[in-house]
Parts: structure tokens; sequence; C-alpha cells
């Protein structure tokens, strides 16, 4: 669709112009429901509850709540801030409704009772947050989407024409090989976004959508398109759509059907859009003439704008007037009834699932593409490491054995192995950039930690392994380490290990630590930490006993550093300075002092690394990062 078109779509408030969806995949197998199998969406008497912070006593956030939505319908959630809209979105959706929280009642389809597997199999949920992948095009992410989601069944010419329709349903063909976008590269819109999460919920064939502030960060022009789009698609395949929503323009408002208005947790009123108006003047508030009856009905319960008590007096007034309205009578009546007539057709719904190898093969596709193509991911660090391979190699340039270059050849060992783990800082973004669009994947039932942990670990190996030889070819050979074959792919080993383990180590503090700053700020504490006990700084013949027992030997930059000393030293033998009369000075006690030489050997002793230990580090290097890969995947599981 063209701009110009969807302009003047938004502009008259009618439904855009678009190809017909066709969002039903026409199988008969078990798993597969026809287009009006789930009817109707209810909940009675849901209630929420959390401890109270100060009493400790239980609060209710949500009290006695009660709806009914019927197939081919859309439902606005409304309410001023912490009026309870996401709780109630959260709780339909059997997520948790609130920190702590406890929940309570009845939510059903068909007035059959939903438990968590059933409402994941029949429904989708659309964060108000975004985790589009950047890097992917838009029939990219909707490809992705479908191969996580659909069945083996479903062929992949069958998969690619549901892709499509729904790209052209919601006006996105002529994008449809555009970027999601990034921060460095610009891609859609903020409404073409919205539209694309949407359609990437809808390629999976829910029976119920939930979208949480679908419109937010858009105007209003842009919230009456998506609103447009999703109220045409749902109308013509049926679909239950609850949206909670803030503040709509008049227009936008008008594309809903049905509204539930909410204030401490409390509802105001549940029933027809049309109807709202009339009601509110029945109970003694009725609209001013050429008013938003939307943004009406939220300052009349909006006690965030009370000074004198009068707002809280006229929401508790309009919360009596709806528990004793014949409106709430033949609602519950609705309800009750749908309940008593329910035919039991769900209850051995179970969804087709993907085969137990597609999900990690997709997801180990979708990482490729997006490490080779977004250069936030690998191609900024692959820069920094260049450069600071460059820098160490003209720093620490043309070494040879002369005594004078032992302490600036064990400096350049610290340094490049210590500052490449601790640039590993900047996979922080990406990763978390994974991680939320895997939270929202595995909400919708899409995604384990298992599958997801496995992927992130597989994809990164090969970009890590260019990184480390791109480093050492330049650093190596420019220092002058020890000029052997077997030397150079030694350090390589060592260096791979060093990034491998540095970054498990990102993942699992930004696992832990979801917020960029703290995530940032721990691995960044960490890798200082790690610096300190490796044995460089602080010998280990004299480092405090507490740090050497505590925190050296999980310490993967110690087994870095002594596997790079001693495959540098092992085998080497340095001059010593030559004075007057013949003797000479020797900074490191050698048993070839005598003759003016020092073993690179006992170099090693003044640090106390022994040599013939190298496989046992190297297996304790492959249980460090086994062991941070492990608590960043239970960290996972724990977090449900």
């Amino acid at each position: 669709m063209s701009a110009s078109k969807e302009t003047s779509a938004s502009k008259t408030g009618s439904s855009p112009s678009m190809t017909e969806p066709d969002l039903e995949l026409n199988h008969t197998e078990s798993g597969y429901l026809a287009n009006d199998s789930v009817q109707n969406f209810s909940w009675h008497d849901l209630q929420v509850r959390v401890k109270d912070r100060a009493t400790k006593a239980p609060l209710s956030i949500l009290t006695e709540a009660a709806g009914l939505v019927k197939a081919g319908e859309m439902l606005a959630i409304m309410g001023p801030s912490g009026s309870g809209k996401t709780t109630l979105l959260n709780a339909l959706a059997h997520r948790v409704a609130a920190a702590g929280a406890t929940t309570t009642g009845d939510i059903c389809a068909n007035g059959q009772k939903l438990t968590l597997q059933l409402v994941r199999d029949l429904s989708g949920y659309v964060e108000q947050e975004d985790a589009l992948i950047g890097s992917l095009t838009v029939r990219e992410t909707m490809i992705f989407a479908a191969r996580l989601a659909l069945p083996s069944t479903v062929s992949k010419q069958e998969a690619f024409r549901r892709v499509d329709d729904l790209i052209n349903s919601f006006g996105l063909g002529s994008q449809a090989n555009t970027i999601v976008g990034t921060p460095i590269k610009k891609g859609l819109s903020g409404g073409q976004k919205k539209r694309l999460g949407v359609s990437s919920r809808l390629v999976t064939n829910p029976k119920i959508l939930f979208l949480d502030e679908p419109t937010s960060g858009l105007d209003s022009a842009l919230s009456l398109e998506v609103c447009s789009y999703i109220k045409s698609i749902g109308q013509r395949n049926n679909l239950v759509i609850i949206a909670s929503i803030h503040q709509p323009s008049s227009t936008t408002f008008q594309q809903f059907d049905k509204l539930c208005l909410l204030s401490g947790g409390k509802t105001c009123y549940f029933g027809p859009v049309a109807e709202a108006a009339a009601y509110f003047g029945r109970i003694g508030y009725p609209i001013p003439a050429e008013t938003n009856s939307a943004e009406f009905f939220l300052d009349l319960i909006n006690t965030d704008l009370d000074k004198n008590g009068e707002i809280m007096q006229r929401t508790e007034h309009v919360c009596e007037m709806w528990n004793k309205s014949p409106e709430r009578t033949h609602l519950h009546e609705s309800i009750q009834k749908i309940s008593e007539g329910s035919s039991k057709d769900l209850l051995h719904y179970k969804a087709q699932k993907p085969g137990v190898w597609t999900r990690p093969f997709v997801l180990l596709h979708r990482s490729w593409i997006k490490s080779y193509r977004d250069i936030m991911a690998y191609g900024i660090r692959f820069a920094m490491y260049f450069g600071l391979a460059v820098l160490m190699g003209t720093v620490f340039l043309r070494f040879n054995t002369e005594q004078q270059y032992i302490q600036p050849y064990i400096n350049a060992i610290f340094f490049g192995s210590a500052f490449m783990s601790f640039m590993a800082v900047a996979y922080v973004p990406a990763f978390l950039e994974d991680l939320n669009t895997f939270k929202q994947e595995r909400a919708n039932g899409l995604v384990g930690p298992l599958s997801f942990m496995v992927s992130n670990f597989i994809i990164g190996l090969p970009f890590l392994f260019l990184i480390t030889i791109l480093f050492s070819v330049i650093e190596y050979w420019m220092s002058n380490f020890r000029p052997s074959g077997s030397g150079f792919f030694m350090w390589v080993a060592w260096l791979f290990l060093d990034l491998v383990a540095a970054e498990s180590l990102v993942v699992l503090v930004s696992s832990t630590f979801n917020v960029f700053v703290v995530a940032l700020a721990v691995t960044a504490f960490l890798n200082g930490l790690w610096m300190c006990v490796d044995g460089f700084l602080v010998p280990m013949n004299t480092l405090n006993v507490f740090w050497k027992y505590v925190f050296h030997y999980i310490d993967y930059q110690a087994y870095v550093f002594q596997g790079m000393m001693v495959n540098e030293f092992e085998s080497r033998v340095y001059e010593c300075v030559k004075v007057a009369g013949g003797a000479y000075q020797c900074n490191y006690p050698s048993t070839l002092n005598a003759v003016g030489q020092i073993r690179g050997a006992d170099v090693l002793k003044v640090f106390s690394i022994e040599t013939g230990l190298q496989g046992t580090w190297f297996g304790i290097m492959i249980g460090i990062i086994a062991g941070y890969r492990l608590l960043a995947y239970l960290v996972l599981v724990l977090r449900k």
C-alpha cells in the first residue's frame, strides 16, 4: 500500500484496503481448529492480589473482574496509569500478572477453563516494546516466526504463501525486503514495526490475540492505521482481540467493539463502545459536546489528578453504579449461560509443534544472519580487536631473546589476554537484544531456554575464532613471540578459549541482569577482578590466601595467562647483560647464569607457574565455559 493511501485511510477512519488474508492453513489433523472454533473468550471473578509492602497484608490490585469477548470482536482495556490494564491483560494470557502476585478466578474459551499450555496453543501475545531483530528484513522476520511455530506437516510453500499473504494484508508488501532497523541503519517506521510485530504473531495461527499498548509511541494517524489493520484481520478471521490501550484518539477508539474501563483494579464499565456514552449519561456523567469520549472516561476516574478527594469519591460512585447496573447482571448471566452450554471441544486440543530439531536449527539460521549482518553483534568487535592488535604490535614491537625483553614479553601476554577478554563487554547490547526476543517467543510457547542457549553458543564460535586469528596474525608475529608454528597455534588455542570464556561470562551476567548498564558494569567489574588475581599483578607465592583460594582457581584469565607463559618461555633461552670484566648481570636466577643466559623455565618459577599442566588447564577452561553456560541456562529456566 502506498503512503498516500495509508494516510487517506487514517484520516477517514475506515479500514485500509488490503489483500484478503488467509490465516487458516486448512489442516484437519489434531491440533488445528476451524476458524470459528474459539467462539468466545470470557473471565469471571478474576482477582489478583499482592502483599502490601508496608503492612505485608494481602492487597488486591484487580478485583472481581469479568468480561466476555466474542470471535471477531476487539476489546479495549482502558484506564489511567496504575489502573490494572496490564495486570488484567497478563492475567488473561496466563502470564505473571505482577511480581509476587496470586491470581484467582475463571478464564475460559467457549465456556471451558483454560490451562497455561492451552492458552499458549490458542493465543499470541504482542508486547508493548517490540523485540524484533533489527538486522532481519520484514519477510525474514515473518518466515522465522512461521518456522518456529508451524508444524512439520505444513509445507514450505504453504508457509511462505501464508507469510506473503500477511505481509500484504498489513500493507508491508513494499517493505518486504527492508530491514527492521538497527541503531546504525534505519529501517521501518514506528507504525510499520507495530504492524510487523502483530503480523509475526498472527503467522502462528492464533485464535486469541493479546496486545499490550499496540499504539504506544505512535501519533494519532499511525495509531488509527495500526488498529484499522488489526481490526480488519480480526473480523475476517474471527479472532478474539484484547488490547490494553492508553488515551486513544476518537477515531482510534471507535475501532474497538467493546470497552473495559478500570480504575484502581476495579471495573467501571464493560460493554459495547457504542453504548458507553449512553450508560455514563444515565448514571449522571453525560459527555459534553465535541469531547473525545475516551478522554472523558479517563479524566472521569483519573485519581492521579485528585487534589481534594473529589475524583476518588466520583470513581467509587462509578464503580458502585457499575456493580448495581443491569449491564453487569446481563454480562454475568451471559458468561454463566456460555459455561453451562459448553461443548468441551477444547479439552483434548493440543497444538501441533515443529519437529524436535527444527527450532534449534531455525534459531541457528536466524542467529547466523544477524551475526554477519548486524555490525553491533561482531562487526564492531572485529574493528576493536584489529585496532588492539595494531596497537600492541607497534608498541610491543620486534622483541628478541635478551633479558631486557623478558618483562615486556610478560606484559604483552597479560595485556593481550586480559584486555581481549575485557573487550567482550561489547557483546552485551547484541545479547540483550537476542534475550528480549527469546523472552517474548518463550512466553508465546515458541522457544525454550535450551534451544536458545545452544544456538547462541554455537553461532558465536566461528566469529570468535576469526577474531582470534585476526588478532594473532598481527600481534604474535609483530611482537616476535616464539617463532614456530606450534607456538603460534598454541597461542591461538589459548586466546580462542579466552574469548569463548569471556563471551560466556557476558551471557551469564546479561541473563541475570537484563539492564544494559547493570550488565555492562557487572561484567567489567568481574573482568577487573580476574585481572587482579590471575597471577601477573601479584605472583601466586605472594597473593593473599583469600583471593588465591576463593577466586584464583576459578579465574579463566589465570589459566590463559599461565598457558601463554608456558608456551612462550618453556623452551626459550635469554641472554644476560655482559658487564665490565667479562661478568654477566642476570635479572632472573637460573642454572645458566654462569654462561650469561637465563632459561625460560626459570622465569616461570618466579611466577610459580609449573610446566606440563597445559592439558589440565585446557580441561579446566572448558569446564569454566560449560559452567558459565549452564548457570546462564539455569537462570533462564528459573525465570519463567
